[in-house]
């Protein structure tokens, strides 16, 4: 578990765009590590987590891309139904709140990650942090 800065990019909605977003990402060596994209009639919402966030967002910003920056958790859990339970009774238990959350393993896989954005960042990891509540493998 670990906290990340998370990038928000708002881009048209048009065919082509994510691509272009990856090929500049791809162009500098950075890795993408979790992504969500929420659209509206006009725009797109791209979350994503990134291996060099201060890079990629000096490069969306020299294009002139609306990006907001937020911090999140990245857990790494087990690929188990109640995984994302015991995680969300644990913080609901502490009264943080998640706001939205984002998560992915394959079907064949032990471990997936999960991306929480929630109301209290410090109070959810060391909740999360106790030995009673380990999520992880």
């Amino acid at each position: 578990m670990e906290k990340a800065l998370q990038l928000a990019l708002f881009l048209e909605n048009k065919p082509g765009t994510l691509a272009a977003v990856c090929d500049a990402l791809a162009a500098e060596n950075i890795n993408i590590y979790a992504l969500t994209i929420s659209d509206t009639v006009d725009h797109s919402v791209v979350r994503m987590v990134v291996s060099d966030p201060h890079k990629a967002l000096s490069i969306f910003e020299d294009h002139g891309t609306l990006v907001v920056e937020s911090d999140v958790i990245l857990i790494e859990h087990d690929n188990k139904p109640g995984s994302l339970s015991r995680v969300a009774k644990q913080l609901a238990a502490s009264d943080v709140n998640i706001e939205y959350a984002y998560l992915a393993s394959g079907p064949h896989c032990d471990i997936g990650t999960l991306v929480l954005r929630v109301n209290d960042i410090n109070k959810a990891l060391d909740v999360l942090s106790t030995e009673e509540s380990r999520v992880g493998p």
